[in-house]
């Protein structure tokens, strides 16, 4: 299953049922878990740490060195979760000092022509359409969805559950359990249909719905508006998520 003419380093760790085609090349301190398939003319450089039943296209380059002129050889990897796709000529860099790791999760779907710059952390469940651009730093909650030729600022984070239009530039951070589109980057309501989707309740979404419409719709500033949420919606899991998301953000959250 792996073809005679691929080039696999002796201390490259392959898992079984690993499917390898022609013009491959995987170098040393690589792991490959069971049951992945590996295109033609992919390249997996030090330091990647492939999961189970992984598929990479063709043109893939995973665990590049960082493009970040800080970079200083230190030891660190690029991860992906087991049953994700990789399509063609995505790369994907390692970590930096920063975080040391670059981290896709499990069941993603990552398509042509991505980039994922160093220390990005890409939860479970995510789909990144063709061409998003990612620079180094980017955390993306579970279940996001992010448009084709998107290009995302160094440092952002965008929650789950988040879809985010295509074309997009996100320069601030994207709460959970929205959508967002337009120039500059703006609330277009929750995400309702994925949310129902995954299982999440009538009662669910009227609190997430009803905590935006303090946020982006009834002309209160932020620390009013989380005022409001505390005392006036129902102390839920997706209630506090929303508020300590935007408490924590650093980049500030996007425009209403």
């Amino acid at each position: 299953m792996i073809h005679h003419l691929t080039h696999i380093d002796p201390k490259a760790k392959i898992g079984t049922n690993v499917s390898i085609d022609a013009f491959t090349s995987i170098h040393e301190d690589v792991e490959i878990g069971d049951g992945t398939w590996i295109g033609s003319n992919v390249t997996i450089y030090p330091g990647a740490r492939i999961g189970k039943n992984v598929r990479i296209f063709p043109g893939a380059v995973i665990s590049a060195i960082p493009q970040d002129l800080k970079f200083g050889g230190e030891t660190t990897t690029a991860e992906i979760g087991d049953n994700s796709t990789i399509r063609e000529c995505v790369t994907i860099n390692r970590g930096t000092s920063d975080k040391l790791k670059t981290v896709i999760g499990k069941n993603c779907l990552i398509m042509a022509y991505v980039h994922v710059a160093h220390d990005c952390f890409i939860g479970d469940n995510c789909i990144l359409a063709n061409a998003v651009q990612m620079a180094g730093h980017v955390t993306v909650g579970d279940f996001a969805i992010i448009g084709g030729s998107s290009a995302i600022h160094q440092f952002a984070t965008i929650g789950q559950h988040v879809m985010i239009s295509g074309g997009s530039l996100v320069r601030k951070d994207v709460p959970p359990f929205t959508k967002s589109g337009r120039e500059p980057l703006s609330y277009a309501g929750i995400n309702s249909v994925g949310l129902r989707r995954r299982n999440y309740t009538d009662e669910q979404i009227n609190v997430i719905q009803e905590a935006y419409r303090y946020l982006y719709l009834k002309g209160l500033n932020t620390n009013a508006a989380l005022a409001e949420i505390e005392t006036q919606l129902p102390n839920t899991p997706e209630r506090n998520e929303i508020i300590d998301f935007v408490k924590n953000s650093e980049r500030g959250i996007m425009k209403g």
